[in-house]
């Protein structure tokens, strides 16, 4: 199951920032009591966990989460009992939690996207570097890359959680395809320029079949491009596309879509109506998605092209973390259970199962795709045969989080009203700004009103 990964409606962000205290709690809470009480008056027994869960996604399926988490918890903490709620709409959302007074004890949920927005804007974050401390734990052994997303979130460094599993995007290919037209196969650690010529050899209209040499989604391309750029100012309330490297990555991808016949459409049709070549996509999902839908499919995968001046380096990571709260009673407890999930053991099984853990041992690496029927034979390797971009350096306390629609820079601008790069750039990051100014000025509305209730 997939959720697109959208900003929600401003009402709702900052409704959510307020705490929603004046929403009526869900009538029928999953797990617990329908007695609406505050989060000070809410309590459950000494052993159980309470984890909420938003990112993964799939995690709305209660078998899943079983599968991948809950069942490995009770086998290392038999004496704990599970209590896991998945974000869902309606009833199951913060602004519901926190109505009904039951906070989490830990959070799973999208790093980049949603901390700043939901954790930190209804003050749930927690700083637990005592704890890593406490525990021994070493941050090290993690992908740096994903440690550097969880402590960006603030100037100051703090650690609010540790990453648990990482959507990464790898280059997956129709090997018929290439084989019907004579053009050798990808390689890993391969540049967007030596992809641009396969896509030329590949792009072509046969009858009624027009097959595509590449094709990549532009919003994805930029949220995590590989030129670690942050289409927010980091020191004012504002958008900021100006870096003349945005034009560049704009001009890189365009290009493709300029090639007669390899118009974009979507990278979703690459196994249900095998005619593109080659597509970008998440790795974790769409090894089950593609597979399903055709289980006949020849395809095999390699790295992400990289950047000329960004050698054998891959997207910004695309991590989901676990956050202890601040008003958790459990925190130690819930912090084992996090070293747990991050242990080799664990992270082993995980990755036999198709998922990208922050834990990448020469163990984790080979166990990749083992317990999956379509992974048989690929070349599982280049999963891990290059580098991710470091995310954005910290922006300043204070400013406003707004998830930029950097995809409009291509749809619509560049698609359909064919604007010129440096057009479409700066109308993406007018239209940021505006909507960071509409935001900060509703929510100082919002302080008003709750100052003259008080």
């Amino acid at each position: 199951m997939k959720r697109v990964q959208i900003s929600l409606a401003l009402a709702l962000t900052l409704a959510l920032a307020a705490g929603c205290t004046n929403e009526a709690a869900p009538s029928a809470k999953p797990g617990g009591t329908d007695e609406k009480t505050s989060p000070q008056a809410q309590s459950s027994p000494d052993n159980e966990l309470f984890i909420y869960t938003v990112w993964p996604a799939y995690y709305v399926k209660e078998e899943i989460f079983q599968k991948q988490v809950g069942d490995f918890i009770k086998k290392k903490f038999p004496n704990v009992t599970i209590k896991h709620v998945a974000w869902d709409n309606p009833g199951r959302q913060y602004k519901d939690l926190i109505a009904a007074g039951t906070i989490p004890d830990i959070i799973m949920d999208d790093t980049r996207m949603n901390v700043q927005r939901y954790l930190i804007d209804n003050d749930l974050q927690y700083d637990i570097s005592d704890l890593i401390k406490k525990y021994n734990f070493d941050t090290s052994k993690l992908n740096p890359a994903y440690m550097a997303q969880i402590k960006n979130l603030t100037p100051d460094g703090k650690i609010y959680g540790l990453p648990f599993y990482n959507n990464d995007f790898a280059l997956f290919y129709n090997k018929d395809i290439f084989d019907k037209f004579g053009v050798d196969y990808p390689k890993d650690g391969m540049t967007y320029d030596e992809i641009y010529e396969l896509a030329k050899k590949l792009t072509r209209v046969e009858g009624d079949v027009t097959y595509k040499g590449f094709s990549q989604n532009p919003g994805h391309y930029l949220n995590y491009n590989q030129l670690s750029l942050s289409p927010l100012s980091k020191t004012e309330d504002k958008g900021d596309m100006s870096d003349p490297n945005w034009k560049k990555l704009v001009d890189n991808m365009r290009r493709f879509y300029d090639i007669p016949a390899n118009q974009f459409d979507t990278v979703e049709t690459f196994a249900s109506k095998p005619s593109i070549a080659m597509a970008v996509a998440t790795v974790s999902d769409h090894l089950v998605k593609f597979y399903e839908e055709n289980k006949n499919l020849n395809f095999d995968i390699a790295s992400v092209p990289s950047l000329s001046d960004a050698p054998n380096t891959k997207y910004q990571p695309n991590v989901y973390s676990m956050y202890i709260t601040k008003q958790s009673k459990k925190k130690d407890l819930a912090f084992q259970v996090m070293d747990a999930l991050l242990s080799e053991e664990h992270q082993i099984e995980l990755a036999k199962e198709g998922v990208i853990g922050p834990l990448q041992t020469d163990a984790v690496k080979a166990a990749f795709g083992k317990n999956l029927p379509q992974m048989q034979g690929k070349h599982v390797e280049s999963i891990f045969s290059s580098q991710n971009a470091m995310p954005p350096a910290a922006r300043n306390s204070g400013l406003v989080w707004y998830d930029v629609p950097v995809q409009g820079v291509f749809q619509p601008l560049i698609f359909k009203e064919s604007k010129d790069s440096v057009t479409a750039l700066r109308m993406v990051q007018e239209q940021a700004t505006k909507a960071i100014e509409t935001a900060k000025a509703a929510k100082s509305e919002i302080n008003k009103a709750a100052s003259t209730t008080k």
